[in-house]
């Protein structure tokens, strides 16, 4: 009998919606999130901002939180991870059609690599990930995209294949960032520009959401999302969403899978991120036995699936393309309690500093905001 997983994610209202509404709006058709007609549109994205977290830190977001309520959050998809999140934003499809199933997954040539950072020349961005971006489709509309990130991302292989399209403008500063959105927006001209804001989630996984210095940072982006929408002028509006949500794991939620040897029993590797192991096997080996085996272990504290039961349910969109399937790992094991899954063998204990973590499928890390400003009020 199959294992009762968490329902699948509804494209309509989710990240996969926003982009692609947000470039009809600009041109003056109809789209799902209903925006009216505008002739610029602002789409800030703040990396690791949940519903959740920011539902219990209301008090300091006084910009933020009022507009917070049901009809004003989405769902990010699965895997909550950014790879996997932004590529669904940029081209409004889901990890089973463009590709990007995870934070570290197998390749075509079956090695283990980073899909944010781990991009050489076996992997093409312009291949790899399958889906056009909704910004090469604003080119063919006359529409100018722009993507404001960090000067680090301007080149990388990661950003050729979320962002392509766009024209990249790197800016150091948050604060800057919002005054070059500023300076962007008053121009001329029918208009789509992506604001990204990392500082969130680099102080979740340094510090967790639940620090002094995460709810700081939320008080500073609050305050300059603030003062940027109150200078939108007529025909400007802005959206603001999250690419996932953030769980703080305790080191006494740390479990190392290599001190039960039989998990490891027909399995060639690991890899995924702490909340969502993808797990590869050897050849011959059988992916039910072994996800039983997991499912005995950690059936209390995760939810556990073959690749067919977790594509069956949804997880990675309506469909996964051929092409696509071999990425997900032919086992997964998504945390659905405070835990965080390592290699005890791993001598660099790479990753166990981290406080806040995604990857799964909880709605902690599912849920994020969608917030409207200006005209796209």
């Amino acid at each position: 009998m199959p294992p009762m997983l968490p329902a699948a994610f509804t494209t309509r209202a989710s990240l996969a919606t926003v982009l692609p509404s947000s470039l009809a709006a600009v041109t003056g058709a109809s789209n799902d999130l209903a925006l009216p007609r505008m002739e610029h549109l602002v789409l800030i994205v703040v990396d690791g901002l949940g519903a959740a977290a920011l539902r219990a830190r209301s008090g300091h977001a006084r910009t933020l939180a009022p507009l917070l309520g049901k009809a004003t959050t989405i769902d990010a998809g699965f895997p909550t991870t950014t790879a996997a999140a932004l590529a669904t934003l940029t081209t409004g499809t889901t990890p089973g059609e463009h590709g990007l199933v995870g934070y570290r997954v197998r390749d075509g040539s079956g090695r283990l690599t980073n899909q944010l950072s781990g991009w050489d020349a076996d992997m093409d961005p312009a291949t790899w990930q399958r889906s056009r971006t909704v910004f090469e489709c604003a080119a063919d509309e006359g529409v100018r995209a722009r993507a404001i990130g960090l000067p680090k991302f301007e080149g990388t292989g990661f950003t050729a294949a979320v962002l392509r399209g766009a024209e990249f403008i790197g800016v150091q500063s948050l604060s800057q960032r919002f005054d070059t959105a500023a300076e962007i927006v008053a121009g001329s001209g029918p208009g789509l520009t992506y604001l990204y804001v990392a500082e969130l989630d680099q102080l979740a996984h340094a510090r967790g959401w639940e620090s002094p210095d995460w709810t700081a940072a939320l008080e500073t982006v609050d305050a300059l999302v603030a003062s940027f929408t109150r200078r939108l002028g007529p025909g400007r509006g802005a959206l603001l969403t999250a690419d996932h949500g953030v769980v703080d794991v305790p080191q006494s939620g740390h479990i190392l899978y290599d001190t039960a040897p039989e998990l490891l029993d027909g399995v060639a590797g690991i890899a995924g991120e702490p909340r969502l192991l993808h797990i590869y096997l050897e050849p011959g080996a059988s992916a039910t036995a072994v996800a039983e085996r997991w499912r005995d272990s950690e059936g209390d504290r995760s939810w556990v699936a073959t690749r067919t039961e977790a594509t069956d349910a949804g997880w990675f969109g309506p469909s996964v393309d051929a092409e696509v399937a071999p990425r997900i790992g032919d086992v997964l094991v998504a945390a659905r309690k405070r835990i965080a899954y390592y290699d005890g063998r791993d001598p660099q204990r790479i990753g166990r500093n981290m406080v806040g973590q995604h990857g799964s499928i909880t709605p902690e890390e599912t849920r994020v905001p969608l917030l409207r400003f200006g005209t796209a009020g």
